[in-house]
């Protein structure tokens, strides 16, 4: 064991409270059995198997109120992967259960006993021909593949508000709508092709001209078993007219009967059998889907309506005038919605019966939209409108901000609402459908059965499609609570079909909560043809069992999570899982949802558990160390959960009393430590130069193993050589800026072969060209923006180097009069806003004080409007960092990119380098984990230039891609601009 390594026990939770009834067994301790396990890794590989009660527990939670436990998890590859542990679970008798992004609402994606992770593998989106299709893999999201077809103005039928984390695969196994998709624009319609592996091993492609021959040659049985069912169906008019009604509103409950009425081909029958089928017919190995045109003119509205019954009634003028989405938000909903930022702070004053609609109208042209607003506008004068807030216009806008920030707001129903739950309570979102033109009296009839159970639910939804969804909170672990619970879906399932013939899901399917129903909306001769159809396709019942069909009526009370209380920061999280496609350690180690729903297994347990003794074990590399600490998970979080922050708190936690005053007397000796880093590259890279970087790996090898990984960083081939020893000489005398070169800058030099000058140099020469003159403070060296430590845990060494930055940059600034103008976004981030919590009250006031800005805003706005672009590069690819996203500044990363090249381009798969200042150099595993995407988008091509805005992000990515020369935007301009002839294009 490494001499300095951390002790699992302190992040143990404190004792407290009872073991809650869903706790995992100890018996589970030591993760999947055998013969389970060695059967697994011996037909897939060890990297293929994930067995340890770790995995099994992350894997174990997703958005829904429902929590099982795998015994086993497999990250499959490709369709020979899921043949494999399909015909392995034939003959052991086992079962198996999808999972994708785990952000179904039902439970869907959770299973007893195999789980398959058909994510990680499986993403990719292929454009055919000028747009109008899309061949696109399971694990791809919905906001990924939209990103591409925007390039060619098209886009998905399918919405939904999870489009950022939700994948393909998920979408039509649901037949999950959204915002504008109603049913005209869903997977159902908009499918044109899957490829499906059956539960026997058989593909099957329906876009194949020989899809059917193939298929009865391989399954004679099942061909003739569908064609006898369509048969059977069409010869029941009753049955046909009952069909055909049920889907003129959204319904995604039970199988789609109707694709034995619109297939005709046992091939096109299994289309439309797979769309809404939750994973228990087969596995969606590919999807072709029909596009649709992106109409780009849009004008939106938020109204404001004195009640929920008033708003109903609205909507049917609004869809009328050709509205495409008319969504409906109330008080609750609103309210809850100023956790999300950008969201007007005044709605948390909103009377409780207040209620929004968000109208949108999208044309193809700008005559398109003015029809529209015209006739929106004589829809306005006939509606009784309240104005209870400030901030609330009731009128429409053009405005891609203000639209921006409607949708976040509506998007982050589920979330925002679900994060203000009372603390330790379940979350259940209800989603279904009635004649919209019924949709006033069923919120009326909704809001009175709430009222009645004792509950004070949010509502919102597609009013226009007359699709409702309202949040139920309850204590799981309270048997009073789950009867409560339990009277009101009994009430309120008889209400939907009894009194408006509704939907009981609309578009979340079926699932676990609403699989005991499905007899009472379909009826008993509807509900038997569907369990024949399991039977059909898959007679061993290997696939998702109880997912869809459940002859037990308390089915939806089984298996309700309990949520323990954890560390305030993450408590409000309701493992939506929004955060997980922007975690740099997703593919590495855990999410940001999975360190949460670990830490709450921890917490179930009692006292001495050997559970949670296996899950510290594992928590220290899996969760603490291998978090980058960028806290993108935040902004994709719709209640600002920053996990980052906590395991940086947990880093806190592991230290000894020694370490935490080491780390400080670092901070107090930085110059001295500086001085000493850059002496140590410099020597390394002459002994690289003489004898290759071999002997350099070794050492820092052995030094890691001695005394720990997590502190001694690791050689990397691409580590550039030593800064400059002095920085460029500047005068304060009319200086319009103060250019604070961050530590990264002063120890590494720019990547090898950059011939031009350093970026110290390459900033003054700009600031000077274009008459904007920048002083560099004689005692920068010493000084830092304080990440070094509180990245790491170290708040008594974050302490020392906040107080001394935000003095010296105060005295630097003349007290704030001039901006203070930093060459490395993480350390912009660093200054202006991650110091702050280290500050005494003196030193927050002097901080408030500060302009910080980053170096390439700066260029963007002060410079580049008086330089003159002397020359060009062809192409630019940008890597922009993780701080310009909390920043904000990736609009000036690419202003300045294409102010120096004719082509910009950002891969659809940047993100986070997780290079974390050394944390690539820690745990380079990370690094080349989640660049793999955007480094293999990059390298599939050739550039003139690669670049960024923070030199270790540039380390970080040159790694990724052997050695392509990132380096920052602006040693770019300073290219394009320089007077003199220069030595031509610095192609990296």
């Amino acid at each position: 064991m490494p001499l300095l390594e951390p002790k699992p026990e302190r992040l143990r939770p404190p004792a407290g409270g009872h073991p809650s009834y869903d706790r995992v067994p100890g018996r589970r301790a030591s993760g999947t059995p055998e013969p389970l396990r060695g059967d697994l890794i011996a037909l897939l590989g060890p990297d293929k198997v994930l067995h340890t009660i770790s995995d099994l527990v992350r894997y174990a939670s997703d958005a829904s109120p429902y929590r099982f436990v795998p015994q086993v998890v497999v990250v499959a590859e490709d369709v020979d992967d899921i043949s494999a542990v399909f015909s392995y679970a034939r003959g052991k008798g086992r079962t198996v259960v999808f999972r994708a992004a785990g952000t179904s609402l039902n439970g869907q994606a959770q299973g007893e006993d195999i789980l398959i992770d058909v994510r990680r593998h499986w993403t990719g989106i292929e454009v055919l021909g000028d747009g109008a299709r899309a061949r696109i893999r399971p694990g791809t999201t919905v906001l990924r593949a939209n990103a591409v077809l925007a390039r060619h103005g098209r886009l998905l039928g399918p919405d939904p508000a999870s489009a950022l984390a939700c994948t393909l695969g998920g979408v039509v196994a649901n037949n999950a709508s959204g915002m504008t998709a109603g049913t005209t624009r869903n997977s159902y319609r908009t499918l044109a092709s899957v490829t499906v592996v059956l539960p026997s091993g058989t593909i099957v492609d329906t876009a194949d001209p020989d899809a059917d021959t193939l298929l009865a040659r391989a399954e004679p049985a099942l061909c003739a078993g569908l064609l006898a069912l369509k048969a059977e169906i069409e010869a029941d008019p009753e049955l046909v007219a009952r069909i055909r009604a049920k889907y003129e509103i959204k319904n995604t409950s039970g199988y789609r009967l109707d694709a034995f009425l619109d297939g005709t081909t046992p091939a096109g029958i299994l289309r439309g059998l797979m769309v809404g089928s939750e994973g228990t017919l087969g596995f969606l190995a590919e999807t072709v889907f029909d596009t649709l045109p992106l109409d780009r003119y849009t004008s939106s509205a938020l109204l404001f309506f004195p009640t929920l019954s008033a708003a109903a009634a609205a909507v049917p003028r609004f869809t009328e005038a050709g509205a495409r989405a008319v969504e409906l938000m109330d008080g609750n909903t609103l309210r809850a919605s100023v956790r999300v930022p950008g969201v007007p702070a005044d709605w948390a004053a909103l009377p409780k019966e207040t209620t929004a609609l968000l109208v949108e109208f999208r044309a193809p042209d700008e005559a398109g939209r003015e029809a529209y607003e015209r006739a929106a506008a004589r829809v306005l004068t006939e509606l009784e409108l309240v104005a209870p807030a400030a901030s609330v216009t009731n009128a429409f806008t053009r405005d891609p901000s203000a639209i921006g920030g409607y949708w976040k707001a509506r998007k982050a129903f589920v979330t925002a609402v679900g994060g203000s739950r009372p603390s330790g309570t379940t979350l259940i979102t209800e989603d279904f459908a009635v004649p919209p033109a019924r949709l006033a009296e069923a919120c009326t009839a909704l809001l009175e059965l709430q009222s009645r159970h004792g509950f004070d639910a949010a509502v919102a939804g597609h009013a226009a499609h007359g699709n409702l969804h309202f949040l139920l909170a309850f204590d799981a672990a309270e048997p009073d609570d789950v009867a409560r619970y339990a009277a009101f879906m009994d009430a309120f399932c008889r209400l939907t079909v009894e009194r408006f013939d509704g939907s009981l899901k609309a578009e979340h399917a079926t699932g676990r909560n609403m699989a005991p129903f499905l007899e009472l909306e379909w009826g008993p001769r509807a509900t038997e043809l569907m369990w024949r159809i399991k039977g059909l396709i898959d007679p061993h019942g290997v696939l998702a069992p109880r997912v869809l069909l459940d002859r037990d009526p308390r089915a939806h009370l089984r298996g309700l999570k309990s949520i323990p209380r954890v560390e305030a920061l993450a408590d409000p999280c309701i493992e939506c899982g929004f955060c997980e496609p922007t975690c740099p350690s997703g593919d590495l180690t855990t999410t940001p949802r999975q360190r949460i729903v670990l830490r709450r297994e921890m917490l179930r347990q009692p006292p001495g558990s050997p559970v949670t003794t296996a899950l510290l074990d594992a928590y220290g590399y899996d969760a603490v160390d291998t978090c980058a600490g960028d806290s993108t998970c935040r902004l994709d979080c719709p209640v600002g959960i920053d996990t980052g922050a906590l395991m940086k708190d947990f880093r806190h936690r592991r230290h000894s009393a020694r370490e935490e005053w080491l780390a400080e007397r670092a901070a107090r000796r930085f110059a001295a430590v500086e001085r000493s880093a850059r002496l140590a590259v410099a020597a390394a890279d002459r002994i690289r130069a003489r004898i290759g970087d071999r002997p350099l790996t070794a050492l820092t090898g052995a030094a890691r193993r001695a005394v720990r990984p997590d502190l001694v960083p690791e050689w990397l081939p691409r580590i550039p050589g030593a800064a400059a020893r002095r920085l460029p000489a500047t005068a304060r005398a009319d200086a319009s800026a103060v250019y604070y070169p961050a530590c990264v800058n002063r120890i590494f030099a720019g990547p090898a072969g950059h011939p031009g000058p350093s970026l110290p140099e390459a900033v003054v020469a700009l600031a000077e060209r274009a008459g904007r003159p920048v002083w560099i403070p004689p005692d920068v060296t010493g000084t830092c923006c304080a990440a070094i430590w509180h990245s790491k845990g170290y708040r008594r060494g974050a302490v020392v180097m906040a107080h001394r930055i935000v003095e010296a940059a105060w005295s630097w600034t003349a007290g704030g009069r001039l901006p203070l103008v930093v060459d490395a976004s993480s350390c912009t981030l660093g200054l202006a806003h991650e110091v702050v919590p280290y500050l005494s009250p003196d030193h927050r006031t002097l901080h408030a004080g500060l302009t910080v800005v980053d170096s390439v805003v700066w260029a963007a706005e002060e410079l580049l409007p008086r330089l003159t672009v002397l020359r060009t590069l062809g192409s630019a690819v940008l890597h922009p960092t993780c701080a310009m996203r909390h920043l904000g500044d990736e609009a000036e990363l690419r202003r300045v990119a294409g102010a120096c090249a004719r082509e910009v381009v950002v891969p659809d798969d940047a993100g986070c380098c997780a290079f974390a200042g050394d944390r690539g150099m820690l745990h380079r595993e990370l690094t080349e984990s989640a660049t793999a995407k955007e480094a293999a988008e990059v390298t599939a091509r050739s550039f003139d230039a690669h670049l960024s805005a923070n030199r270790m992000c540039e380390i970080g990515m040159d790694h990724a891609t052997e050695g392509r020369g990132y380096r920052s935007a602006l040693l770019a301009l300073e290219w394009a601009t320089r007077p003199a002839s220069p030595d031509g294009p610095h192609r990296g």
